[in-house]
Order: structure tokens, then sequence, then C-alpha cells
């Protein structure tokens, strides 16, 4: 094991002489993923499900909205900081109920990948999407309905700012025409 440590930390440091790098947690970071992965397609198959050839447009089209929300949910929402409390440190807010966190860079590898998978809801949102797929797979009348709930709550974000760009126009607006 001491010797995998080894490799690994000459590793970090011929790929990132200058920067830390977690590439131990980025390793553990895929090992779980690819877990995750691998028993949900055990599941799949143990319950005996068939997987579609081609999933529906419809589908593709709400999961891909579905894991926009809950990626940027759960990734810059401040009501879920809690969850992320461990492994980043707020920074300060960004409007519309989000954070802006830095990664904890004390501590394990582990740590601060964990960290940064957890404030990034591009690097989320493969979790995410991965999640939806197998949740279409094995409870498919469920899985939609949540993702029907969380694009619902994307529009209703859209138009909010969307109103607001508009409620400033008209504001601005007004003023103009008075000088």
């Amino acid at each position: 094991m001491t010797d995998v440590k080894d490799k690994v930390a000459r590793l970090r440091r011929a790929y990132a002489p200058h920067e830390h790098r977690p590439l131990g947690g980025y390793l553990v970071s895929m090992s779980s993923y690819a877990a995750v992965t691998a028993a949900l397609a055990g599941l799949v198959k143990a319950t005996g499900r068939q997987v579609p050839e081609r999933p529906a447009t419809a589908d593709v089209v709400l999961l891909g909205i579905a894991t926009h929300k809950l990626s940027r949910l759960l990734a810059k929402d401040a009501v879920t900081s809690p969850l992320r409390a461990p492994f980043t440190r707020y920074d300060r807010p960004i409007g519309s109920g989000e954070v802006i966190e830095q990664v904890r860079d004390q501590g394990s590898s582990t740590r601060h990948a964990i960290g940064e998978l957890l404030s990034c809801p591009f690097c989320l949102a493969v979790w995410v999407a991965t999640g939806f797929t197998g949740g279409l797979v094995l409870a498919p009348r469920l899985t939609r309905l949540v993702a029907t709930g969380l694009t619902a709550v994307a529009a209703s974000d859209f138009l909010q700012l969307a109103y607001a760009v508009a409620q400033r126009a008209a504001e601005g607006g007004g003023r103009d025409d008075e000088d």
C-alpha cells in the first residue's frame, strides 16, 4: 500500500509540480462513481428491467433540464450548504439564493476532491444524470415525476430572472424618459 501511495505522490508531483492537485482524491471519486454505476447496472440486471434501445427525446430533454436544476441546487444553493460545509468554505453570496464557496485545501486529497465535486454543478451533473438515467430504467414513473418537478423549478427560475430583467428595464426606461 505504501508503494502505491509513493507512486501516486510521485505522479502528482510530476503532473503538477507547482500546484496541489488531489489526484488520489480524484481516483477515490472516480472509483466511487464506477462503483455506483456498476451497482445501478447490477440492479437493472437483477430486476430484469429492459434498457431502452433509444431513450425518448422527451425523456432526454426532461432529464437534461432536471439534471441542470438538481446539480445547481446541490452545488450552489444556500440551503444545501450544510451538505458542502465539511468540504468547502463560504466565500460570498452571488444572488438568487446561491453562494460561492472555496474548496478546503487543508486535510486529505479525498476531502479536496469531494469539495471540488460538490461545489461544481458541471462536475456534479455527471453523477446526477447517472442517477436519473438509472432511475428511468428502474422506476420510470417516479423518475419522470421528480424530473418534472425539478424542470418546473428550473423554468420558474428562468421566468423569475426574466421578470427581474424586464422590471429593471421598465424602471430604467421610465427614468430615461424623464431626463
